[in-house]
């Protein structure tokens, strides 16, 4: 059975006339005859009744076009999705980000991209560093933002968009609260609000406390940074969190504070597979991700 019988087919029916339906189609009547006789042969049955000049569906007729239009409809459907695939300005942008970059960083580049491509449709997935690594490992997505960016390996490469510096984040009441700058080690009686083991951004503060050789006492976890902003607030810790989500985001009743000493940074950047080349729409994007963090570095100098 090919696609061009059931073309055939289908117009026949709809006109009930071979002629007027081969006329539609730009072909020779003898070859709409020709090829509706040959699926008659194949599906065993006649499809249409003659009636003169003119041509009804049987039964068995109505009960394969009801099928084969649906059919014809999703094969249609298939194939707009492949050439939308292939546009990269009409696809759409399966993209992984973790909570950490939800609130600012991540809207900031999605409307600048938009703003220039607003075709391009996303499709988001959320979760921590292993979990989006794993993904884009899958091909459930193509491509994820993360921070801090892990080192490359021979399945997954990364490109570093900027860095940025960590603040500790205090309730007002805090005996630290009026510094100027906090020294770490100056929280080692604290007890620290951090994301949920697994998350990469919890790695980092526990490993920027050892280096002023001491082990934080984590008395509250969580994976969403609202939650880890409304404890520090409610006076039930202290926090070390990108500057990025406290710069004209520090909660009421809080304050952040630079830190002297370690100098505390993450990463902000994407990974993506080595496996398999980027679909048109995300190359697009990755291409425009390193030319906007490119003039945005330019400016920060």
């Amino acid at each position: 059975m090919e696609l061009r019988q059931i073309k055939y087919f289908i117009e026949v029916a709809k006109e009930e006339h071979v002629t007027e339906a081969a006329y539609r189609l730009h072909v020779a009547q003898s070859a709409v005859s020709r090829q509706i006789a040959k699926l008659e042969d194949e599906l065993g049955v006649e499809l249409f009744l003659r009636e003169g000049r003119r041509v009804k569906l049987t039964r068995a007729g109505k009960i394969f076009l009801e099928h084969i239009e649906t059919a014809v409809n999703e094969i249609e459907k298939a194939v707009t999705a492949v050439e939308d695939f292939l546009n990269p300005e009409a696809g759409k942008i399966r993209l992984g980000f973790p909570n950490s970059l939800a609130t600012k960083t991540l809207p900031r580049v999605i409307s600048a991209f938009r703003s220039q491509y607003s075709d391009v449709g996303f499709d988001f997935h959320q979760g921590s560093n292993k979990e989006l690594r794993e993904l884009v490992e899958l091909g459930e997505i193509d491509l994820a933002f993360v921070s801090p960016v892990p080192d490359a390996t021979s399945e997954i490469d990364t490109h570093i968009f900027f860095s940025e510096n960590m603040r500790a984040l205090l309730p007002n009441h805090h005996r630290l609260a009026k510094q100027e700058r906090v020294n770490l080690r100056d929280l080692i009686d604290d007890q620290f609000v951090l994301f949920r083991t697994g998350y990469d951004m919890r790695k980092l503060v526990i490993d920027a406390c050892e280096q002023v050789n001491f082990e934080p006492n984590v008395g509250f976890e969580s994976e969403d940074i609202y939650t880890i902003k409304g404890l520090v607030e409610a006076g039930l810790g202290v926090s070390l969190l990108p500057e990025t989500l406290l710069v004209d985001q520090t909660p009421p009743g809080t304050v952040s504070i630079p830190i002297s000493v370690p100098r505390v940074t993450r990463t902000v950047g994407v990974i993506l597979t080595k496996a398999r080349p980027l679909p048109a729409s995300e190359k697009m994007f990755y291409e425009f991700l390193i030319r906007y963090y490119n003039r945005l570095n330019q400016f920060s100098f």
